[in-house]
């Protein structure tokens, strides 16, 4: 009965899969294939490609919310670390790959029953997606650490501008005195104006390296400020607090997700533990006992 569920089961997931990989047809439209004379080969190939998409688009969905899907918007958000590129990623996505797949072939030939079916492709795609999962948890450490840096800098670079200074030098003064990825961004703005780069336009690529709703508000509030003449030190002001209102929002979700995560913790790790601990004492009890049941 057991072998009996899981060839249904594979079956199934197997016809899941090719029913999402099949292209979708209009009712009555002849098959495309047969159509067009394709070989065998030809809608193996297809088959691949699609594939490809369908791994493609689970990489982009082990992202952090609100990130780029574009793996190069994906890079510039966590910082291009080591000075990565897109070949570089895609090259190292398939070696992964390959590396998956030759641990997975042994692991799969010693595992009991039909759960090698499961193994085999598991080890590829798993590894076809981990550089996608490390590039999402250096995002999100870096967008942690740029909504935790904002509502200071911002405080600074108000104050920096009100003691007479232009935007541009404002900035560059303030990257300089300070740490973390949000005033790096801050140093690089100031570098491409004083390379010729209008100052628009380098806040637009600060958005683009930073995709945070808070520094997209910081821009747009810039760009307004600029188009309409408003004192830059008031508009700084409104963006602190929002900054910290946005922050301390966050904070508190954290806290409210972080609940539930600690009682599943308890429910399924130390309540266990204390009963095998429990478990453990009576029967040490039995044995010494010679197997006399223990006094009331």
């Amino acid at each position: 009965m057991t072998a009996a569920l899981s060839f249904v089961a594979a079956a199934t997931g197997v016809a899941g899969l090719l029913a999402i990989l099949s292209p979708a047809r209009r009712p009555g439209a002849p098959d495309t294939a047969a159509a067009k004379g394709g070989s065998p080969a030809t809608a193996g190939r297809r088959v691949s490609a699609r594939l490809l998409l369908l791994l493609a688009a689970a990489g982009r969905s082990l992202r952090p919310p609100g990130a780029p899907s574009d793996l190069r918007g994906r890079l510039e958000a966590a910082g291009r670390p080591a000075g990565l590129g897109v070949r570089e990623v895609m090259a190292a996505k398939v070696a992964a790959a390959l590396l998956g797949a030759a641990a997975a072939m042994p692991l799969a030939a010693l595992a009991p029953g039909r759960l090698g079916l499961i193994l085999a492709p598991a080890g590829p795609v798993s590894g076809f997606l981990a550089p996608d999962l490390w590039l999402g948890r250096l995002a999100a450490e870096r967008a942690r650490r740029v909504r935790r840096d904002l509502p200071a800098l911002l405080d600074i670079l108000r104050v920096t501008i009100e003691a007479g200074g232009s935007l541009a030098r404002a900035l560059a003064a303030v990257g300089e005195r300070s740490d973390g990825p949000l005033a790096g961004e801050w140093r690089a703005v100031a570098h491409e104006v004083e390379l010729g780069v209008p100052l628009h336009e380098a806040l637009d690529a600060l958005a683009t390296r930073l995709p945070q709703p808070e520094i997209r508000a910081f821009v747009a509030a810039l760009h307004r400020a600029g188009r309409h003449g408003a004192p830059l030190a008031d508009t700084l002001a409104a963006q602190s607090r929002a900054a910290r209102f946005a922050l301390a929002r966050r904070i508190r979700e954290d806290a409210a997700r972080a609940g539930p995560k600690i009682q599943l913790a308890v429910a399924l790790l130390l309540v266990p533990s204390v009963l095998l601990m429990v478990a453990a004492a009576l029967a040490a009890a039995l044995l010494d006992g010679g197997g006399e049941a223990l006094p009331l």
